[in-house]
C-alpha cells in the first residue's frame, strides 16, 4: 500500500471541521445570495437557523445541497428518472467513472439519488480551475469535493497524478468511501462519451505491479447521465468552433463559473441517470492480456460499452441522426412537431453564436447525434 502522507491540501473538509466552516460561510455575502436564488422566500434568520444544524459534511449535503439540487431539477427539467441502484451493495465503496456533461449537476444528481436509494454520498472531483478562494473553496470542500490540479510541467503532472491516485485509493480502501470521477478531463463537448486511457493509468499508479488486481481493488462502476437538452450546448458548440480555428482555446476569466450558472438555469428537458454494473468478471478476461497498455484499452472499452449502452436516447437524438444522415430511418421515434421544435431550438441557439451559421448548426447536430451513433457501434461490436 502506498504512503498517503501530504494529502491534506487536496482533501475535503472532514466532519470535525464542518461546523466551524459553516459558521464562517454563513457570514459571507454569497451565502445569502445563493439562499435567495434557491429559496427566494427564506429569511436570513431561517437560513442561519438551517446553517446552525450543520455539524458535519452530511448535514450540509442534506440541509442545503440535497434540497437545492431538487429545486434546480424541478425548475430546469421535465423530470428525473434513474435505474441500476440494485447493482450496488450499501456496505461497499465504489469508484463511479462517469460521463461528464455538466460541471455541477452530473455529480450532484448522483448524490441525491444515492441518499434517496439508501446509500451514502460520494467524494467528488473539484478542478482547481474552479477554486476561486474563500467561499467557493469552503463550499466545495464542505460538499465533500477533493481537488484535482490540472496544470503543470511533465514532472509536476506525474507527481500530481501519483498524489491523486493515492488519495482516491486511500478514500476507497481505507476510508471505505465511494468516489465520483469523470471519465475524461473536462466535459464532453461533442456528445461522444469516451473514457481517456490516461485516467486508468493514473488510477493504477498507486496499485502495485499487477494491473488487474490494482483495478479490482477500486470497485469501478460506470455511470451514465443523459440530458434531453445538453447543458450549456451553445457554450460547448462555440468553444468547439473557436477551437477549430485556433491552435489552443483559451478560456476567459470566470468562464467555468459562468458554465456552472448556465447549466443550473438552462432548461434541460428530461434527465436520466443509469448506474452500471461493477466491473469484476471482465477483469478475469483482461488479466490474460500480457501488455499493460492493451489491458488499459480493453478496460476502457468495457467502461465505454456500459456508458454507451446505458445512455437514454431522446427524440432529439434520433432527429439529429436523421438530419445528419439526410434520412428518415428513425422517424418512428419522434413526431413532426418534435422535429420542427428541435430545429427551431438549434437555429435560435446558432443565431447568438459567433461564426459561420451552417457550421455551428452542424456542430449541434453532431453533438446530439453522437450518442446514438456510439450506441449503434457498440451494439454491433459486441453482437
Amino acid at each position: 500500500m502506498n504512503n498517503y502522507l501530504n494529502l491534506e491540501d487536496i482533501r475535503p473538509y472532514n466532519k470535525n471541521e464542518a461546523r466551524e466552516v459553516m459558521q464562517s460561510m454563513k457570514t459571507e455575502p454569497l451565502f445569502m445570495q445563493l439562499v435567495n436564488f434557491i429559496w427566494p422566500s427564506m429569511t436570513k434568520e431561517e437560513a442561519f437557523k438551517k446553517a446552525d444544524k450543520v455539524n458535519n459534511n452530511k448535514d450540509f449535503q442534506l440541509e442545503f445541497m440535497h434540497q437545492a439540487i431538487r429545486v434546480i431539477i424541478e425548475r430546469s427539467s421535465s423530470g428525473l428518472t434513474f435505474g441500476g441502484f440494485e447493482n450496488l451493495d450499501p456496505t461497499k465503496a465504489y469508484l463511479f467513472i462517469a460521463n461528464h456533461r455538466d460541471i455541477l449537476l452530473d455529480s450532484a444528481i448522483l448524490q441525491i439519488l444515492l441518499v434517496e436509494n439508501g446509500f451514502n454520498t460520494t467524494e467528488i472531483t473539484f478542478g482547481d480551475n474552479l477554486m476561486q478562494g474563500g467561499f467557493v473553496n469552503d463550499f466545495g470542500k464542505l460538499n465533500r469535493m477533493y481537488t484535482v490540479i490540472r496544470e503543470g510541467n511533465n514532472k509536476e503532472l506525474y507527481e500530481i497524478s501519483q498524489k491523486l491516485s493515492n488519495y482516491i485509493r486511500h478514500t476507497l480502501v481505507e476510508k471505505n468511501e465511494s468516489v465520483w470521477i469523470a471519465q475524461r478531463n473536462g466535459r464532453t463537448k461533442d456528445g461522444n462519451d469516451m473514457t481517456q486511457n490516461g485516467l486508468l493509468k493514473m488510477l493504477h499508479l498507486s496499485g502495485g505491479e499487477n494491473f488487474t488486481e490494482s483495478i479490482k481493488q477500486l470497485n469501478i462502476v460506470p455511470l451514465c447521465i443523459s440530458y434531453e437538452y445538453e447543458p450549456c450546448d451553445d457554450l460547448k458548440v462555440q468553444e468547439t468552433y473557436l477551437s477549430s480555428l485556433l491552435t489552443k482555446y483559451l478560456k476567459t476569466h470566470g468562464e467555468d463559473l459562468n458554465s456552472i450558472v448556465s447549466g443550473i438555469k438552462q432548461q434541460k428537458g428530461r434527465i436520466h441517470m443509469e448506474v452500471g454494473k461493477p466491473i469484476e468478471q471482465e477483469l478475469i478476461v483482461i488479466e490474460k492480456t500480457k501488455n499493460e497498455n492493451e489491458k488499459i484499452k480493453e478496460l476502457v472499452a468495457v467502461i465505454d460499452e456500459q456508458i454507451f449502452n446505458n445512455y437514454k436516447l431522446w427524440p432529439v437524438n434520433y432527429i439529429a441522426s436523421d438530419i445528419a444522415n439526410k434520412s428518415d430511418e428513425y422517424c418512428t421515434f419522434y413526431t413532426d412537431t418534435e422535429k420542427n421544435n428541435f430545429i427551431a431550438y438549434l437555429k435560435e441557439k446558432t443565431l447568438n453564436l459567433k461564426g459561420e451559421k451552417l457550421t455551428l448548426f452542424n456542430l449541434f447536430i453532431e453533438m446530439y447525434s453522437n450518442p446514438l451513433k456510439a450506441k449503434k457501434m457498440t451494439q454491433k461490436q459486441f453482437l
